[in-house]
């Protein structure tokens, strides 16, 4: 049961926003601010006036305290827009718990893999330029992806032997103990393309395959895209590019990252800086946040955060392509909106509405069916991962949803049907982000 209190001051405060809010989302466009077009705040606004129940953003409300008080997340930051209009934006719980520190509505995340979008957008930049094809094979850009094979499995008992160039992995086990089984070694005949990379049907480093687990090749703290990726270029493929559909955790994005490299001409963190972070006004969104910002993270992240533009961080993590990135609810917010808008915001475009849709729209027809996680009723777009059937659907989002997420709990997704975008915050996984889910879908009222 509500306590009318916290009703009524909760009431106050979205009235308090609202009113500072400007009336029409697409008033006042442009306004350069330091140079840079296009940085008018996204406005605020009353949850019933864009048709969202604010009785259901209370229910939401009182679900993420519930986590709070149970110790299953210490913070989080929540930002929905809806029609144009910021209609919800507050932070709960500790950013410091040990401290008691609260947690500010400007706090900054690490992305992790919800940084993936940022890439998939930087590439389709370059295939809007025409300076790449969703269709080119990668060995056009680089070389050692040439000749690639990929792994089979094979079972041998009884009177099963090896032939041929089957090998036998013997008693070897991955860093996580995992015993690698006898497989032999096929040839690729589809060529590696930019669109398996980013749909995650390359078999480039997939959760459970064997590709990188056979490898003896690491990379190290001083790689870069540029000594990485083509090195990575002699472990097997865990599957015949497109034919499967499996996450590729970091490995197939570096790939792609690299490419960006090669063809703009600009290192990737640069790149994304230049044409997605500063048009888009992301002003609170690093690759390497500065001393100064610091206060604003946990501080058990601060070395994490510091020089995130590197390739591999003491923990092993993939910091490039596939994160690296980190970013507060209001920026991406901005992102969102801006895909939302079909690929604009406030007269700064960055990618054509037609571009858009496919990164956006389910690009790999009935592939999902072979994902080993969340498969039924998702596909995948550039990307992203779309709502094909809400009731098999993992995430459980109205169909033709979009979004993606990160290893630290981070989630962001949009549903054009409703004109709305969601991004919720945190740096400790949980189901908290699915359970919100129908709580926002069940407070539309149109």
């Amino acid at each position: 049961m509500y306590k009318p209190l916290i009703l009524i001051a909760r009431l106050l405060v979205v009235a308090c926003l609202a009113s500072c809010a400007a009336t029409d989302s697409q008033q006042s466009r442009g306004g350069a601010v330091d140079g840079i077009a296009g940085a008018q705040e996204i406005p605020r606004g009353l949850p019933e006036d864009v048709g969202l129940l604010p009785a259901g953003l209370l229910r939401m409300d009182e679900l993420i305290e519930s986590y709070i008080d149970e110790g299953r997340v210490p913070g989080v930051v929540v930002g929905i827009a809806k029609q144009g209009r910021v209609v919800y934006l507050r932070a709960h719980g500790m950013l410091e718990p040990s401290t008691g520190t609260p947690m500010p509505e400007d706090a900054i995340f690490i992305m992790a893999s919800s940084a993936k979008p940022v890439t998939g957008v930087a590439a389709l930049i370059l295939v809007d330029e025409g300076l790449i094809r969703l269709d080119d094979p990668v060995s056009k850009y680089i070389p050692e992806y040439q000749g690639l094979q990929f792994v089979v499995p094979v079972e041998t008992s009884g009177e099963n032997k090896k032939t041929g160039n089957q090998k036998k992995a013997g008693n070897r086990k991955s860093a996580g103990k995992r015993e690698i089984p006898d497989y032999r070694l096929e040839p690729v005949i589809e060529p590696l393309t930019i669109h398996h990379l980013l749909t995650h049907t390359a078999g480039v480093g997939t959760q459970r395959g064997l590709g990188a687990v056979i490898s003896k090749d690491r990379a190290g703290p001083s790689d870069t895209l540029a000594t990485w990726v083509p090195r990575m270029a002699k472990r097997p493929l865990d599957f015949e590019p497109g034919t499967h559909r499996a996450y590729s955790p970091g490995s197939g994005l570096k790939i792609v990252g690299r490419v960006i490299e090669i063809v703009s001409g600009m290192p990737l963190t640069e790149f994304i800086q230049a044409r997605i972070l500063d048009p888009l006004d992301m002003t609170d969104s690093y690759f390497d946040v500065p001393e100064d910002e610091l206060y604003r993270m946990p501080s058990r992240f601060h070395d994490k955060a510091r020089g995130t533009g590197q390739l591999v961080g003491p923990d092993g993590s993939a910091f490039v392509s596939g994160g690296g990135l980190v970013s507060t609810t209001r920026d991406y917010l901005r992102f969102q909106q801006m895909l939302l808008n079909g690929g604009s915001l406030y007269g700064q475009r960055i990618l054509e509405p037609e571009t858009v849709q496919l990164m956006t729209t389910n690009r790999i027809g009935d592939l999902s069916l072979t994902a080993a996680k969340g498969g039924l009723g998702t596909g995948h777009g550039y990307t992203t991962s779309v709502s094909l059937d809400q009731e098999k659907a993992w995430s459980g989002r109205i169909n033709g949803s979009y979004g993606w997420g990160g290893a630290g709990g981070t989630v962001s997704w949009s549903t054009p049907s409703k004109d709305l975008t969601v991004v919720y915050m945190v740096q400790q996984p949980s189901d908290l982000p699915r359970k919100i889910t129908p709580l926002i879908q069940d407070a539309l009222i149109d």
